[in-house]
């Protein structure tokens, strides 16, 4: 794999407890939860656009008008074919604080604990839950999570990424001007593929890995 940067003891160390991790049997009572973030334009165009009819495609102008930026907070349950998307006006530690808390509270207030994969953001800190949710509420959060953190330069690792992918195609390629228009965009999405438990089928192993990148085998 081209991208791949040289392969640490570090690195084979995070990309096997990742990929271990997604070898799990699925536990409703411990559930595995990828999770990543998008920024995204808010765009308009001014010129219209016209949609599309029997035998013409849909036609938008070239012109577009920025109306700022919005961001996306995915996390998935790849095995489950869960899904829960947030949109933010921004990605600061307090956004990311709040959104783990929703997902550790309410989306799976019933599971003992969570396995989060997820990426190095300066704002993926234990720290900015504590600094942001407050002490006692903040330790009641970080006692219910696992933490699995990619190897740096590894995004290709993270189950979320497929389902930013697939958002990015049946929704965010839409011009949208107003955040209150793309959540709605948003919510109805996730909704869709809830209902139809949408799930992703992981096919990059540990022995996978060994066999790519030389690794020693145990």
């Amino acid at each position: 794999m081209w991208c791949v940067p040289k392969i640490t003891p570090e690195f084979e160390a995070r990309m096997m407890d990742v990929l271990s991790v997604y070898e799990r049997d699925y536990d409703p009572e411990h559930p595995v939860v990828c999770l990543d973030e998008k920024n995204h334009q808010l765009l308009s165009v001014p010129r219209g656009e016209k949609p599309p009819m029997p035998g013409k495609v849909q036609r938008v102008d070239y012109e577009y008008k920025r109306h700022g930026t919005v961001n996306h907070f995915v996390a998935v349950e790849p095995k489950a074919g869960v899904r829960h998307i947030r949109v933010t006006k921004r990605r600061t530690k307090e956004d990311f604080a709040f959104f783990i808390r929703f997902l550790v509270m309410r989306a799976y207030k019933s599971a003992q604990k969570l396995s989060i994969v997820l990426d190095n953001l300066n704002t993926h800190t234990e720290k900015a839950i504590l600094e942001s949710l407050g002490e006692d509420e903040g330790r009641k959060v970080l006692e219910r999570i696992e933490w699995h953190f990619l190897p740096t330069h590894a995004s290709w690792l993270n189950m979320a990424e497929i389902e930013i992918s697939i958002l990015s195609r049946q929704v965010l390629v839409k011009h949208v001007a107003k955040i209150e228009m793309l959540k709605r965009e948003v919510r109805a999405y996730q909704g869709r593929r809830n209902i139809a438990e949408a799930k992703i089928h992981w096919g990059f192993t540990q022995e996978h890995a060994q066999d790519v990148f030389g690794l020693h085998k145990n």
